[in-house]
């Protein structure tokens, strides 16, 4: 899988395992979905990925669900 990642920014979100909203480190990466090597360019979707400072727990979600 392609994986392209760009800088962080942080910013405070509720942190599941925390129970309590904390300082997160926010990303958008491009993830390739297919395997097929001559379509894989077709396939690319970002994800938005998170880090929780307090914790380390890390989360990510689908930005397109097209």
């Amino acid at each position: 899988m392609a994986v392209k990642e760009r800088s962080s920014q942080t910013m405070n979100e509720w942190c599941l395992c925390c129970d309590s909203e904390t300082e997160h480190a926010v990303s958008i990466e491009l993830r390739t979905e297919g395997t097929n090597p001559e379509t894989a360019h077709y396939s690319r979707e970002p994800y938005r990925l998170t880090r929780c400072l307090g914790c380390g727990e890390r989360r990510s979600q689908r930005m397109n669900n097209a």
